[in-house]
């Protein structure tokens, strides 16, 4: 009856994961084809069900084969003894100052050579806006103020003394690329310290040197890049925090951990979310399971919080921000409600559009298009949502309530990409924006926004990344394209968490849940863009080789 209950268990996390899965695709496939998921056509069904039982089956087999290379990892090693919960992680020898200095300025030194192929940078996403809040000293809230300071400080600076937005947007670029690429080494070093090899470590280098994607992101102004960097840092600070031992040095690492978590929240206001929820399950955890450094723990996980409050309240006092836009957070009742009037406006009573049009014009709800809220969002009166909120949730709710499919609709088209590998990343087909308009593909901004003007020093290199950026190509070769697949990385990213779950309990991995805390906010965001999920390529190297390659050190090593 036991073994019965066991293997009940084992089989548990497979079909799950292979239900999920096989859902994400044949509703994937629908919304991408059809707009709407039709949860009436048996052929779907159908196929969702060999789909789950074949990914299923998958799962356990894989779990199996890395089960039983685990056994025999344990057979030839005498493992070091087990302290508390958690196996004692004996770590070899890092960088040298001199090997940490060589390997940052490989990585940098790739990135820096786009970056003169697309010079001054991938001055995109919203950089314009900011930097005229800075030459006006007009501020508000809705982006990050410290992104705001630092890019349009920047750009302001070198133009006044050098009569040229290139030279401060390129400053800037810069900066980022040196910082960002700082991070990816000290990533590396971690993974050189569990043992990773010489290889191992070279491929992670040239990924992040070379990959378009992550390039993509390195050499752009927009807050992603640095936001996603301080997330994968900050990850990667409480993993070594859990393995030191000494409370000397706990404590030097856990002011690095509060360092590197308050700017990760500063550059992107979502991170403050899952961060607070993040550190109310682990302070949670650590109360209920009596762990011995709990309240350690619990100060240095609430005291970011603290700080980022404090900061953000400081800049946006000393900067006069305004305040008192709604929209980010409604982005999702917004397209909802605006789906609905759209494909059955008789549906509403005289009334109803009445109470609707307070918030959302006849003009505003004409635009309503599926896959992204941003013009829904602009012509939202949040002076009307200030004054009177309980009309608009009574309507949504009541809209709802006839209309589930269409609310589940509207939610799924602006978010399946993050989970459907399939999607092809085409939310802007149709904008004009400064240089070109979006037709095949909007997988990246690519282009420079005024006052910049891109000038090329390796054109090769700046015509190869407007293909990447806004023509199919990649998109559309099989296999290929999972490679720049947002839905691709998080599947293999839950993948290589369940894994740590049922194989590698020693590893103590819990602070990888922030990043799929982070994670689940985009899917309330206004639509699925790489640019809110590149953490993702920033974590599959340490996952794959902390949880896949890995090997224990044995007593006669030490």
């Amino acid at each position: 009856m036991r073994n019965q209950k066991s293997k009940n268990k084992t089989w548990l996390m497979p079909v799950l994961f292979g239900v999920c899965m096989s859902l994400s695709i044949v509703w994937g496939y629908q919304l991408e084809t059809t707009d709407h998921i039709d949860v009436s056509n048996l052929k779907m069904l159908v196929l969702s069900a060999v789909l789950a039982v074949i990914i299923a089956a998958a799962v356990k087999w894989s779990w199996k084969k890395l089960g039983k290379r685990s056994d025999k990892r344990k057979q030839r090693t005498n493992v070091i003894s087990v302290k508390g919960n958690r196996g004692q992680t004996v770590l070899e020898k890092g960088y040298t100052r001199n090997e940490f200095i060589k390997v940052w300025m490989f990585i940098a030194a790739l990135n820096f050579v786009v970056l003169l192929g697309v010079y001054p940078g991938f001055f995109v996403y919203d950089a314009q806006t900011e930097v005229i809040e800075v030459l006006t000293r007009s501020f508000n809230n809705h982006h990050p103020l410290l992104h705001v300071l630092l890019l349009g400080g920047s750009v302001a600076f070198f133009h006044k003394f050098t009569g040229s937005y290139n030279a401060g947007i390129f400053f800037y670029i810069f900066m980022q690329m040196m910082a960002m690429t700082w991070i990816f080494t000290y990533l590396i070093n971690y993974l050189k310290k569990h043992g990773a090899g010489r290889k191992f470590r070279a491929v992670t280098a040239v990924f992040f040197g070379v990959f378009p994607t992550i390039v993509m992101y390195t050499l752009c102004s927009c807050k992603d890049g640095l936001f996603s960097a301080f997330l994968i840092l900050t990850v990667i600070l409480m993993l070594e925090w859990e393995e030191i031992d000494g409370r000397g040095l706990k404590r030097r690492k856990a002011w690095q951990i509060i360092i590197s978590s308050v700017l990760m929240m500063l550059f992107r206001h979502n991170g403050f979310y899952a961060y607070i929820v993040f550190a109310l399950v682990v302070i949670v955890s650590a109360v209920v399971l009596n762990e011995k450094d709990r309240y350690h723990r619990a100060t240095f996980l609430i005291a970011p919080a603290i700080i980022y409050f404090c900061i953000n309240l400081i800049i946006g006092n000393v900067l006069s921000a305004e305040s008192g836009e709604h929209q980010e957070m409604l982005t999702v009742p917004i397209q909802q409600i605006a789906r609905v009037y759209y494909y059955d406006k008789d549906s509403f009573t005289s009334e109803e559009i009445e109470v609707l049009h307070n918030y959302l014009s006849e003009e505003a709800l004409s635009h309503y298009t599926p896959r992204i809220s941003d013009i829904l969002k602009m012509y939202f009166d949040n002076a009307a949502y200030e004054k009177d909120k309980k009309s608009f949730w009574k309507l949504w709710a009541k809209k709802g309530l006839e209309n589930p499919m269409s609310y589940i609709n509207a939610w799924f088209l602006t978010s399946y990409g993050y989970w459907y590998p399939g999607a092809v990343i085409n939310v802007y087909q149709g904008n004009t924006v400064f240089t070109f308009t979006y037709t095949d593909s909007s997988y990246f901004g690519y282009e420079v926004e005024l006052p910049g003007e891109r000038k090329s020093l390796i054109p090769a290199i700046d015509r190869f990344y407007r293909k990447l950026s806004i023509e199919k190509f990649q998109q559309n070769i099989p296999v290929l394209s999972l490679l720049f697949s947002p839905a691709a990385y998080f599947w293999l990213f839950i993948y290589l968490m369940m894994t740590s779950g049922v194989l590698r309990k020693d590893l103590g991995m819990y602070p990888f849940i922030l990043i799929l805390l982070v994670w689940l906010t985009v899917l309330l965001g206004p639509t699925y863009l790489v640019r809110y999920t590149i953490y993702l390529w920033y974590s599959i190297p340490v996952l794959v080789y902390t949880v896949l390659l890995h090997e224990p050190h044995a007593v006669e090593d030490l």
